[in-house]
């Protein structure tokens, strides 16, 4: 078995996912990077020189044969980075119950799904590191996203009490808050008009960038964060202060 530690990024292709992607091959690691955007994460993995695949985290039967393929591959996994989401702008008298299943089914249904299907591998081995993608909006309370709140919300709950059960396996487990981050679906989206409110809240008078939030991701990833279970990071440049 080779002494590389293996990383899997789920939504990997663009945006935050890829630049966690490359900030972990750039500390080492044999990078996975999984979207259902194939050729986006193809792209993302050949620059690295990582292994892309296409997953839809919200399918229970394709998450549980990812894993198994993945393990017979690669014989381990080390760190798994729960980061596919789908990002909403709905206002709460538009919300429907079927566009809120939809966010649950990838954000909080999909991280529960992967995560169960390769915790095991890592209890198993004693050792892993587990970072959940969370937002600052689940401190800030921002409008027109109840549905994607309440799944980071989710994400946040799932990791304080998942943290005292995998724990005594030598498995960690926290989450990073990125707040508004200027990336290629934000600035496709009605999201970049946020900039507006957010900037003059904020430390520092600049959008955040992908880049900003891979550095704090590698470092819980990290063999130095081992003593780092249960917490998160609030990653959005002052934006919101604990």
């Amino acid at each position: 078995m080779s002494e590389q530690r293996v990383a899997v990024v789920t939504g990997g292709a663009q945006g935050i996912g890829a630049a966690i992607a490359k900030e972990l091959a750039g500390e080492g690691h044999k990078v996975v990077v999984v979207d259902i955007n194939l050729d986006g994460a193809q792209k993302v993995a050949d620059e690295i020189g990582g292994i892309a695949r296409t997953l839809d985290v919200s399918d229970p039967a394709a998450v549980a044969a990812f894993a198994l393929a993945l393990k017979d591959e690669l014989g381990r996994v080390d760190i798994l980075v729960n980061n596919a989401a789908l990002v909403p702008f709905v206002p709460w008298s538009e919300l429907t119950f079927e566009e809120w299943r939809k966010i649950m089914a990838v954000n909080l249904d999909g991280m529960f799904l992967v995560t169960r299907a390769l915790c095991d591998i890592m209890t198993a081995a004693g050792y892993g590191r587990i970072i959940n993608i969370a937002s600052n909006t689940f401190v800030a309370g921002t409008p027109n996203f109840a549905h994607y709140v309440a799944s980071k919300g989710g994400s946040i709950g799932f990791v304080r009490a998942l943290a005292g059960e995998i724990g005594k396996f030598g498995v960690t487990i926290n989450a990073v808050a990125p707040g508004l981050t200027e990336t290629e679906g934000v600035l496709e989206s009605p999201h970049n008009g946020g900039f507006a409110y957010v900037l003059p809240a904020q430390a520092f008078d600049r959008k955040g960038l992908p880049a900003d939030i891979a550095p704090a991701v590698a470092f819980l990833a990290s063999e130095k964060a081992g003593w780092i279970t249960g917490q998160t990071l609030v990653v959005d440049g002052g934006h919101t202060r604990n």
